[in-house]
């Protein structure tokens, strides 16, 4: 998961370079990338393309798009590590989520925990005027159906390889992204294609790492993990992009940070109701 995070965390970076093409777009290259890249290992493994539990499958496709898509939409509208912050609500949702879908155990003091991270994001929102009410919500949003989307992978566990579960990310996101693109279509130029390949090539490691931590842990304790992409994206955004923070807006990703690590602590060791 530690892998995955850094893997996404450059995928960010490279996001953030490309202000002049619309996020639909980005994704549409990065899902062809992926999808290319997906079918190939999985001939190349001998592992059936199309998998066993094609709902299920299809159902996290939709999912992860929607999370994707709105995410990429804030990265490119708000500094980076605000963006990274809000997205990282997502194992909040998990843990939530979890509870219903995969029947994970989650302590009543959690739910304190989930309180402080949300009140985090609300002070992020609220002393950072370069943070719109609207990118807040679809911040929100992409948060809530990652969350979804990682309890899908989870109940994937036992029926699907990891690639699989990768390949049919793209496999619904290319056409849905390819029939939005072509109304807001802006050819890259330059240095423009390297990137969009890069993005590509980074989110194709993230995905693979990020999916078999999914399948093989507990979901709470795997995804307060990807809070450590907040500390990255603070380093990028200031090195990269000059982007600084009131102590206010510090201090809110201090009580998401927090909210998370004390959420993680006592995770450790709670059974599965299953």
């Amino acid at each position: 998961m530690l892998l995955a995070g850094f893997f996404f965390a450059l995928m960010n970076v490279t996001v953030k370079y490309l202000p002049h093409i619309p996020a639909i777009e980005i994704i549409l290259f990065r899902s062809v990338f992926s999808f290319i890249f997906s079918y190939i290992l999985l001939k190349k493994q001998r592992v059936p393309v199309m998998g066993n539990n094609k709902k299920l499958l299809i159902l996290r496709g939709v999912v992860g798009s929607i999370g994707l898509i709105t995410f990429f939409y804030t990265l490119q509208n708000i500094p980076l590590a605000s963006a990274v912050t809000i997205q990282y609500l997502g194992p909040v949702f998990t843990s939530i989520l979890g509870i219903f879908i995969v029947r994970e155990r989650v302590l009543p003091v959690q739910f304190l925990y989930f309180a402080v991270a949300f009140s985090g994001v609300l002070m992020i929102e609220g002393f950072d005027s370069r943070i719109d009410p609207v990118f807040l919500g679809i911040g929100i949003t992409s948060a809530l159906f990652s969350g979804l989307a990682y309890n899908v992978i989870r109940k994937l566990k036992n029926t699907e390889h990891p690639l699989v579960i990768v390949f049919y990310f793209p496999l619904v996101t290319t056409p849905f992204a390819g029939l939005i693109s072509y109304y807001f279509w802006v050819t890259p130029q330059g240095w423009d294609w390297g990137l969009l390949l890069l993005i590509g090539v980074l989110t194709q490691f993230a995905q693979y790492f990020m999916t078999m931590a999914y399948q093989n842990a507990n979901l709470a304790k795997v995804a307060s993990l990807n809070y450590v992409g907040i500390l990255y994206a603070l380093g990028f955004g200031y090195v990269l992009f000059e982007e600084t923070y009131n102590l206010w807006t510090y201090g809110g990703m201090l009580l998401v940070l927090s909210g998370v690590i004390l959420n993680l602590l006592h995770s450790r060791g709670v059974p599965s109701n299953k």
